[in-house]
């Protein structure tokens, strides 16, 4: 089956809905198992809850319009601004209906190429992405540490199910230093592949996957040698400027990201300084959890993980719609904009005119 029936596959109404319907039902029963009708009777919704709220839904703006100029930069701006909207809120919609675990970086490519960008390229924007996010949060985790410290940050109480029995204390620490140590060794041997030896990189992988219990996964191992010797093409000799508008707006669409939290719990709570700081690395230690989420868009995994971690900074009997407002304003956008303009950008870019470029 060729690149494109197997890219475009991945956007069906059946992964939408059970998408959704994951989603919705876990949504769902938090916010009857949390609701409570006095407090709710009681709350009193001001213009600062509304303020606050603007500001979350300012935040995810933010956020695209910073992935929006990353990835012109990485293109060398080959994609226009407009162009690159359809692009980034394909890209979202397509890892929000694949298994967090997964993830969308093989639809990415080629909704990249797609644009008019050559595979090897697309390739290289893709892979130059991901590096960029995992160095933000390879660096950000021990700032935030530093500033909460490790004790507290792992101060809470999970819910008996949770990570399949990974319960208490011990165990949410395991599977956080493990997620983050995997996530640095991961992004340094890429790294080091990338703009070192990347050929050597590729006869190494090739030698490992010989072995017969990997063999059949050599065709596999063989195009990641090959998407690594693209990438390393791309970006040799690339300025300090490029690196640095290119990590800056990885820095702002990381940042305007996980700040839709805060503002959210501010439009229902009030937060002092040393909260903010809670919140944003108990979201850190969240990010691992749902990276690892078997789930489409980490749907349910992603609510409940909310309802542990951040409970305490929540007034009670309202958890859950926070939960509701995080998912409306973070997730359920990408597939309801994504649904629109994926019929009218496959037209354009199906054309006979714009077909598929190649190195």
């Amino acid at each position: 089956m060729s690149q494109k029936p197997r890219a475009l596959k991945l956007f069906s109404k059946r992964r939408i809905a059970i998408t959704i319907i994951i989603g919705l039902s876990v949504a769902t029963y938090l916010f009857v198992k949390d609701f409570d009708p006095e407090q709710f009777a009681n709350f009193e919704w001001t213009w600062q809850t509304s303020l606050w709220i603007f500001v979350a839904v300012l935040m995810m703006a933010t956020r695209d319009v910073a992935y929006m100029y990353r990835i012109r930069v990485l293109t060398d701006n080959e994609i226009s601004w407009r162009n690159s909207f359809d692009t980034i809120m394909l890209w979202e919609f397509a890892s929000a209906i694949s298994p967090s675990v997964v993830g969308g970086s093989g639809a990415a490519i080629y909704i990249v190429n797609k644009e008019g960008v050559k595979i090897g390229r697309s390739t290289a924007v893709v892979m130059t992405s991901a590096l960029l996010d995992e160095l933000f949060y390879i660096i950000t985790v021990p700032i935030i540490l530093l500033i909460v410290g490790y004790s507290t940050l792992f101060d809470i109480e999970l819910p008996s199910d949770f990570l399949e029995g990974a319960v208490g204390e011990y165990g949410l620490k395991a599977v956080f230093l493990a997620g983050y140590f995997f996530i640095v060794i991961l992004t340094t041997i890429i790294s080091l592949a990338v703009f070192y030896r990347p050929r050597t990189f590729k006869w190494i992988l090739l030698q490992v996957f010989r072995l017969p219990f990997l063999r059949k996964w050599r065709h596999d191992a063989s195009s990641t040698g090959d998407d690594i010797m693209h990438t390393s093409k791309e970006l040799k000799g690339k300025p300090i400027s490029f690196w640095l508008k290119a990590f800056g707006a990885t820095l702002a669409s990381w940042t305007a990201r996980f700040w839709v939290v805060n503002f959210l719990i501010l439009a229902f709570n009030n937060l002092s300084l040393f909260d903010h700081f809670m919140v944003y690395a108990r979201q850190l230690v969240m990010w691992v959890i749902m990276l690892i989420s078997p789930t489409p868009g980490s749907s349910g995994v992603a609510e409940y993980a909310f309802t542990s971690f951040l409970d305490e900074f929540i007034i009670v009997g309202f958890t859950a719609t926070l939960v509701a407002l995080w998912r409306l304003v973070s997730y359920y956008p990408y597939l309801f904009i994504g649904a629109i303009i994926l019929p009218r950008w496959i037209r354009r870019t199906h054309a006979p005119k714009t077909e598929e470029k190649n190195d």
